[in-house]
Protein backbone atom coordinates (compact mmCIF):
# COMPACT_ATOMS: atom_id res chain seq x y z
CA UNK A 1 0.00 0.00 0.00
CA UNK A 2 1.06 3.59 -0.87
CA UNK A 3 1.31 6.19 2.10
CA UNK A 4 -1.94 7.08 2.60
CA UNK A 5 -2.55 10.04 5.78
CA UNK A 6 -5.64 9.52 7.41
CA UNK A 7 -6.92 10.64 11.08
CA UNK A 8 -7.29 8.33 13.59
CA UNK A 9 -10.23 9.66 15.87
CA UNK A 10 -10.06 7.50 19.28
CA UNK A 11 -13.35 7.89 20.88
CA UNK A 12 -12.45 6.23 24.00
CA UNK A 13 -10.38 9.44 24.60
CA UNK A 14 -12.18 12.61 23.30
CA UNK A 15 -14.08 14.65 25.66
CA UNK A 16 -16.03 16.69 23.07
CA UNK A 17 -14.15 19.88 23.58
CA UNK A 18 -14.31 21.13 20.30
CA UNK A 19 -10.27 22.20 20.70
CA UNK A 20 -9.87 20.70 17.14
CA UNK A 21 -12.47 22.46 15.37
CA UNK A 22 -11.55 25.45 17.10
CA UNK A 23 -7.66 24.94 15.58
CA UNK A 24 -9.15 24.65 12.28
CA UNK A 25 -11.27 27.51 12.33
CA UNK A 26 -8.09 29.58 13.74
CA UNK A 27 -5.87 28.07 11.15
CA UNK A 28 -8.16 28.82 8.27
CA UNK A 29 -10.49 31.76 9.14
CA UNK A 30 -13.79 30.38 7.74
CA UNK A 31 -17.12 32.43 7.43
CA UNK A 32 -19.36 32.11 9.78
CA UNK A 33 -21.39 28.55 9.12
CA UNK A 34 -18.43 27.42 7.02
CA UNK A 35 -16.92 24.38 9.55
CA UNK A 36 -14.27 21.96 7.87
CA UNK A 37 -14.60 19.87 11.32
CA UNK A 38 -16.93 19.58 13.65
CA UNK A 39 -17.56 17.54 16.44
CA UNK A 40 -20.53 15.20 17.13
CA UNK A 41 -22.14 13.07 20.17
CA UNK A 42 -22.66 10.03 19.23
CA UNK A 43 -26.58 8.98 19.63
CA UNK A 44 -27.99 7.51 22.37
CA UNK A 45 -28.58 4.32 20.37
CA UNK A 46 -24.71 4.05 19.24
CA UNK A 47 -23.61 4.70 22.93
CA UNK A 48 -25.92 4.78 25.60
CA UNK A 49 -24.54 7.39 27.90
CA UNK A 50 -25.93 10.71 27.02
CA UNK A 51 -22.74 13.49 25.47
CA UNK A 52 -19.79 10.86 26.71
CA UNK A 53 -18.50 9.32 23.41
CA UNK A 54 -17.41 11.60 20.61
CA UNK A 55 -16.36 11.24 16.89
CA UNK A 56 -14.42 14.48 15.48
CA UNK A 57 -15.19 14.68 11.75
CA UNK A 58 -13.60 16.58 8.60
CA UNK A 59 -12.64 15.00 5.12
CA UNK A 60 -11.72 11.35 5.23
CA UNK A 61 -9.57 11.71 1.74
CA UNK A 62 -10.91 9.09 0.82
CA UNK A 63 -8.85 6.57 -1.64
CA UNK A 64 -11.31 6.82 -4.12
CA UNK A 65 -12.97 10.75 -3.65
CA UNK A 66 -16.10 11.21 -5.01
CA UNK A 67 -15.40 15.01 -4.82
CA UNK A 68 -12.63 14.57 -7.79
CA UNK A 69 -14.60 12.32 -9.60
CA UNK A 70 -17.60 15.00 -9.34
CA UNK A 71 -15.33 17.99 -10.23
CA UNK A 72 -16.10 19.37 -14.04
CA UNK A 73 -12.74 21.40 -13.49
CA UNK A 74 -10.53 19.44 -12.05
CA UNK A 75 -10.36 21.85 -8.42
CA UNK A 76 -9.56 18.57 -6.52
CA UNK A 77 -6.32 16.81 -6.31
CA UNK A 78 -5.19 13.01 -4.38
CA UNK A 79 -0.94 13.77 -3.43
CA UNK A 80 0.60 10.64 -4.74
CA UNK A 81 3.39 11.16 -1.67
CA UNK A 82 0.60 11.18 1.17
CA UNK A 83 -2.90 10.57 -0.40
CA UNK A 84 -4.36 14.27 1.04
CA UNK A 85 -7.36 14.78 -1.18
CA UNK A 86 -6.70 19.21 -1.98
CA UNK A 87 -9.22 21.48 -3.05
CA UNK A 88 -7.93 24.16 -5.28
CA UNK A 89 -10.28 27.03 -4.84
CA UNK A 90 -8.63 29.36 -7.84
CA UNK A 91 -10.17 26.54 -10.20
CA UNK A 92 -13.23 26.53 -8.73
CA UNK A 93 -16.48 27.58 -9.93
CA UNK A 94 -18.77 26.96 -7.38
CA UNK A 95 -21.09 24.60 -8.91
CA UNK A 96 -21.61 22.47 -5.84
CA UNK A 97 -21.30 18.87 -7.42
CA UNK A 98 -18.75 18.25 -5.13
CA UNK A 99 -21.03 18.65 -2.08
CA UNK A 100 -23.76 16.94 -3.19
CA UNK A 101 -21.44 13.80 -4.04
CA UNK A 102 -19.77 13.86 -0.80
CA UNK A 103 -21.44 10.96 0.61
CA UNK A 104 -19.48 12.42 4.14
CA UNK A 105 -20.56 16.10 3.72
CA UNK A 106 -16.92 17.31 3.63
CA UNK A 107 -17.14 20.01 0.99
CA UNK A 108 -18.75 23.12 2.53
CA UNK A 109 -20.19 26.15 0.19
CA UNK A 110 -19.00 29.47 1.21
CA UNK A 111 -21.16 31.84 0.80
CA UNK A 112 -18.80 34.65 0.49
CA UNK A 113 -16.08 33.51 -2.00
CA UNK A 114 -19.51 31.27 -3.56
CA UNK A 115 -17.25 28.41 -3.90
CA UNK A 116 -16.89 24.71 -2.22
CA UNK A 117 -13.86 24.20 0.61
CA UNK A 118 -12.83 21.13 2.62
CA UNK A 119 -10.35 20.44 5.30
CA UNK A 120 -7.30 19.84 3.25
CA UNK A 121 -5.33 18.11 5.88
CA UNK A 122 -3.48 21.09 6.54
CA UNK A 123 -0.76 19.91 4.17
CA UNK A 124 1.06 23.24 4.24
CA UNK A 125 1.78 22.41 7.61
CA UNK A 126 2.47 18.61 6.89
CA UNK A 127 4.73 19.44 4.45
CA UNK A 128 6.37 21.90 6.72
CA UNK A 129 6.81 18.62 8.96
CA UNK A 130 4.28 19.95 11.35
CA UNK A 131 1.09 18.43 12.27
CA UNK A 132 -2.66 19.24 11.32
CA UNK A 133 -3.94 22.25 13.54
CA UNK A 134 -6.61 20.34 14.70
CA UNK A 135 -4.32 17.09 15.72
CA UNK A 136 -1.95 19.27 17.65
CA UNK A 137 -4.39 21.29 19.13
CA UNK A 138 -6.39 17.83 20.76
CA UNK A 139 -5.51 18.24 24.61
CA UNK A 140 -6.33 14.11 25.22
CA UNK A 141 -4.92 13.11 22.04
CA UNK A 142 -7.74 11.75 20.93
CA UNK A 143 -7.28 12.76 17.20
CA UNK A 144 -3.88 11.72 15.81
CA UNK A 145 -2.32 11.86 11.95
CA UNK A 146 -1.45 7.87 11.06
CA UNK A 147 0.16 6.72 7.92
CA UNK A 148 -2.70 3.47 6.83
CA UNK A 149 0.55 1.69 4.95
CA UNK A 150 1.94 1.13 8.57
CA UNK A 151 -0.85 1.47 10.84
CA UNK A 152 -1.58 -1.35 13.20
CA UNK A 153 -3.89 -1.10 15.22
CA UNK A 154 -6.26 -4.39 15.95
CA UNK A 155 -8.85 -2.44 17.89
CA UNK A 156 -9.38 -0.28 15.28
CA UNK A 157 -11.98 -0.08 12.87
CA UNK A 158 -13.00 1.56 9.50
CA UNK A 159 -17.21 1.89 9.68
CA UNK A 160 -17.82 2.08 13.52
CA UNK A 161 -21.66 2.66 14.25
CA UNK A 162 -23.06 5.78 13.78
CA UNK A 163 -20.27 6.12 10.64
CA UNK A 164 -22.12 5.72 7.43
CA UNK A 165 -20.46 2.56 5.76
CA UNK A 166 -19.21 4.03 1.95
CA UNK A 167 -17.02 0.98 0.70
CA UNK A 168 -16.27 2.95 -2.96
CA UNK A 169 -14.91 5.51 -1.87
CA UNK A 170 -12.77 3.35 0.99
CA UNK A 171 -12.82 6.74 3.39
CA UNK A 172 -9.04 6.93 5.21
CA UNK A 173 -10.22 8.24 8.86
CA UNK A 174 -9.58 5.15 11.66
CA UNK A 175 -11.46 4.81 14.68
CA UNK A 176 -11.30 3.66 18.20
CA UNK A 177 -14.87 2.94 19.22
CA UNK A 178 -15.51 4.12 23.05
CA UNK A 179 -16.29 1.70 25.72
CA UNK A 180 -19.21 1.55 28.19
CA UNK A 181 -17.80 3.00 32.05
CA UNK A 182 -16.91 0.42 34.50
CA UNK A 183 -19.50 0.63 37.44
CA UNK A 184 -17.70 0.76 40.51
CA UNK A 185 -19.88 -0.34 43.53
CA UNK A 186 -18.87 0.60 47.18
CA UNK A 187 -19.29 -1.72 49.25
CA UNK A 188 -21.40 -0.90 52.72
CA UNK A 189 -18.98 -0.96 55.73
Amino acid sequence: MNKQLAFFVDAKRCIGCFTCAMACKNQYHQEPGVIWRQVYPLKEEIYPHHERAFYSLACNHCEHPACIDACPVGAYTKREKDGVVVHNAELCIGCGNCIRACPYGAPRYNPVSKKAEKCSLCWQRLDAGLDPACVKSCPTNALTLIDLATFDDPNAVRFPPGFPRMERVNPSTRFRQPELPKIVKREDV
